[in-house]
């Protein structure tokens, strides 16, 4: 085998290896970036400007209340979340059958040429390695616009999610007269807080029993 050959033979090592990462990335479960959990909302004072109906809204009982959840356990748990997640892992199954094409087809071009190398001329072989060096370049562009693919998707399913727990949670402290509800999460900024100042639990129930409502 040529030097030219065993590069190509080197390439199929090298493209199958993006695929392996390729379906890590696209398989993983969807977690929500740390720039993107959801928000810390707020139950607003009444004021002379706030109109009535956003008014009857809030339990003023105690304008004092502060609580946080855990973002990790309110995800995972939500049912909005889990039906997101399923649908990309659908997706990605079509990505991945996608990569397993290419790889199929490009090993197959290498393996032929392989068989045939020694009948052809040397014009013959030029022409056959420059042709599957194309096809390994388009290869690996066409497995980049699949992960560009994977991670748009990914960031498009998050942020649909956070932006309806957000605003979830905001209506949540509201009708339970909370002054403030903070977001717990791994490396997060809360390094302290009572156990009882944990809502994660019936924040969940109003989540799932919201989403299942308006499904």
């Amino acid at each position: 085998m040529n030097k030219s050959t065993q590069l190509i033979v080197n390439a199929v090592l090298v493209l199958a290896v993006a695929v392996l990462f390729f379906l890590h990335f696209s398989s993983r479960p969807a977690a929500a970036p740390a720039a993107a959990t959801p928000k810390v909302t707020m139950a607003a004072d009444s004021t002379a400007d706030v109109a009535v109906d956003e008014v009857a809204t809030v339990a003023s009982a105690d304008t004092n209340k502060v609580a946080y959840v855990e973002s990790n356990k309110l995800l995972e748990g939500y049912k909005g979340m889990q039906v997101a997640r399923k649908n990309f892992e659908g997706k990605a199954k079509g990505w991945q059958a996608q990569n397993d094409a290419l790889i199929r087809n490009f090993q197959a071009a290498v393996q032929k040429y392989q068989q045939t190398a020694q009948t052809l001329t040397n014009e013959q072989r030029a022409a056959t390695e420059q042709s599957l060096q194309q096809q390994e370049a388009q290869a690996g562009q066409k497995q980049q616009q699949l992960q560009q693919q994977a991670a748009q998707e990914e960031a498009k399913m998050t942020k649909t999610v956070l932006d309806r727990v957000d605003k979830q949670i905001e209506k949540y402290g509201k009708e339970n007269g909370y002054r403030m509800i903070l977001i717990s999460s791994p490396g997060g900024a809360i390094a302290y807080a009572r156990k009882e100042l944990d809502i994660t639990a019936p924040v969940l129930k109003y989540l799932n029993d919201e989403y299942s409502a308006k499904k």
